[in-house]
């Protein structure tokens, strides 16, 4: 009694060749196509960064709002004022020694 083994057939192979390419082009999309795990990885960063950048420049804008309303005529500070006068006219009182 012989034991006959058959190879696998063409088709068999074809099936199981194409059944691999298929598997590894949706695992290849998966990891790096347009929705995959790198570009959401990139993505969570960018929105980090942007959202660092937004919170620095509403900081900026409120710095900006408080010392604009203090140099307005409804509220004068007379410190900001003085402190502005020197800086941008390069104003001394008579009685400060200015050291260079």
């Amino acid at each position: 009694m012989s034991v006959s083994r058959r190879r696998p057939t063409v088709g068999m192979v074809l099936y199981a060749a194409g059944a691999g390419c298929l598997g590894f082009y949706f695992t290849f999309a998966a990891v790096q196509g347009d929705f995959g795990v790198f570009r959401r990885v990139q993505t969570t960063a960018e929105k980090t960064a942007l959202t660092e950048e937004r919170d620095a420049l509403r900081r900026d804008v409120a710095r900006m709002e408080n010392l604009t309303r203090r140099m307005s005529d409804d509220y004068l500070d007379l410190d900001l004022l003085d402190e502005r006068a020197r800086d941008v006219l390069g104003l001394v009182r008579s009685d400060e020694i200015v050291i260079h």
